[in-house]
């Protein structure tokens, strides 16, 4: 073949790449709706090493291989690239003011999307409900303090699905106005939660302590008050945001602290049968009998499944009766596991499967990537 050939041959592949590169990106549309339908992130690094693992393999030639591998990741990098801006109007809300733990969760979740601050959780999972944003991203569990009961009681007693659960490691400092030095604090203003999480080192200074919404809103207060002898407990973030300065760094108890988010949408998605490190969340009421509890665990133990949270909560409108909150490692579509809620729903007056994930996830990545 000589040199006029080649390029005519060419020529004729990169016109068949660029229809299919046309074709790829269309799909690739239809994928970004469905993420922000769904409450899914862009980005999934697991993913990404799955798909060029899978698709490299195809490729015998080990030079060539390693060129294909390059290839892939440019080809997703432009998808990425394509879906962010697809995506850059996602409403996304969360409870707080901008640099509460709840917005920094959101941005890293979700980067391009505009995060829309509420002033409770139930506003903020409400604006989800009546269309006015597309996801909330709300608190669930924090590993010092426990679960957030108002969230727990919302999935409940809403409609809206979790497609995704994320780790954020917290960090508290203490913050006062420019002129404070640390000798100067009488008082902390934070979220109670905070405030707990940090309850040594308050102890340990004897501060007279102050209840905040959350965290940045405690921040802006001490900005607005200006008073020397008062400091919020909040993040780096927030003394950016506010012009403070931070007195102390790192005071939380707990140096393994973190806060898991969940992403609510108003669609939910199909977990696969099978996917590593998967896991369901299921809400569940037991009669009043002896032994209710009990019945529904076994049932769940019954067909093989592992359950790494169990929680109780109260029912408002009975008092004394309670629901129950599980988690669940594996796929509730899975043929099991159908047969494992058929039975479970025989034996109690409630159950609802409210969402999916996959363990791990952390605050900067997660979803579906493409």
């Amino acid at each position: 073949m000589d040199m006029k050939e080649a390029r005519e041959q060419i020529n004729q592949i990169d016109t068949a790449m660029a229809e299919l590169f046309v074709q790829r990106m269309n799909t690739v549309r239809d994928i970004a709706a469905y993420k922000q339908e769904h409450g899914l992130p862009i980005e999934d690094r697991k993913q990404e090493a799955r798909v060029i693992d899978s698709h490299s393999s195809q490729i015998g030639d080990e030079t060539l291989r390693s060129f294909y591998i390059q290839f892939l990741q440019n080809t997703m990098d432009v998808s990425k690239r394509w879906q962010h801006r697809l995506m850059s109007g996602i409403q996304v809300a969360y409870c707080g003011v901008e640099g509460a733990f709840a917005c920094i969760a959101a941005k890293r979740i979700f980067p391009d999307g505009t995060m829309v601050p509420y002033a409770s959780f139930e506003k903020a999972y409400q604006s989800v409900v009546n269309g006015d944003c597309d996801i909330a991203v709300l608190p669930i569990e924090n590993s010092f303090a426990g679960e957030v009961g108002q969230v727990m009681d919302l999935m409940f007693a809403g409609n809206l699905y979790v497609n995704g659960v994320y780790d954020l490691s917290v960090t508290h400092d203490l913050l006062g106005i420019p002129d404070a030095h640390p000798e100067d604090i009488q008082k902390v203003i934070s979220h109670p939660q905070a405030l707990a999480q940090c309850g040594k080192y308050i102890q340990e200074h004897g501060y007279d302590v102050v209840n905040a919404e959350n965290t940045a809103m405690a921040a802006q207060k001490v900005a607005e008050q200006g008073d020397i002898h008062m400091a919020a407990i909040a993040s780096r973030e927030s003394a950016e945001l506010y012009g403070l300065r931070i007195l102390d760094h790192d005071i939380n108890e707990s140096k393994s602290n973190t806060t898991r988010f969940a992403v609510f949408s108003r669609a939910g998605i199909q977990a696969p049968e099978k996917k590593e490190g998967g896991a369901f969340m299921l809400l569940f009421t037991v009669n009043d009998e002896i032994g209710g509890l009990a019945k529904a665990v076994n049932i769940i133990s019954a067909y093989d499944f592992n359950m790494r949270v169990l929680r109780s909560r109260p029912m408002k409108e009975l008092p004394w009766h309670y629901y129950f909150y599980a988690e669940v490692e594996g796929s509730d579509t899975s043929e099991n596991g159908r047969r494992m809620l058929s039975a479970l729903k025989g034996a109690c007056p409630m159950v609802k499967v409210i969402g999916h994930y996959t363990a791990l996830a952390n605050a900067h990545q997660g979803g579906e990537s493409i």
